[in-house]
């Protein structure tokens, strides 16, 4: 069966270089990663390199639930473009290009077939301005 594809992007006021090191730092990860206010990223692991791994813990603030996020890379060019693997075979691909001062990031991510697409690509992209407000905060 083939798996819908959900994208997402933003464009984010800052140089590639800057965008790139706040996406892949694990200080800098625990500060963007969470959907909403409500939720957080307490801890971070990040190994940036083709079979490394990386491992988010994302959780509830009021502590009622947290789960792992966590996934190897199976493709890192830097400052340009990541892809990795979930657990569960889903595949992640983030493309990063700087125009005029800014940087454009697009993900493309398979869908899980236990939640609606359209909460899933709302909360990734939920997450992805969280990143873009952290670098641009900077």
């Amino acid at each position: 069966m083939t798996k819908k594809r959900i994208q997402i992007d933003t464009s984010i006021n800052a140089p590639v270089t800057q965008v790139w090191d706040a996406y892949n730092t694990p200080e800098d990860i625990k500060m963007w990663n969470h959907a909403s206010d409500d939720w957080e990223c307490p801890s971070s692991e990040n190994d940036l390199r083709v079979g490394g791994k990386f491992k988010n813990k994302m959780a509830a603030k009021d502590g009622s639930f947290s789960f792992d996020f966590e996934g190897t890379y199976t493709e890192v060019t830097p400052n340009k473009s990541i892809s990795y693997v979930l657990g569960d075979e889903r595949q992640a691909d983030i493309t990063f290009q700087e125009e005029a001062g800014k940087t454009n990031m697009n993900i493309v991510f398979d869908a899980d077939d236990t939640h609606d697409a359209e909460m899933q690509r709302s909360g990734w992209q939920s997450i992805l301005d969280n990143f873009r407000k952290h670098v641009e905060s900077k």
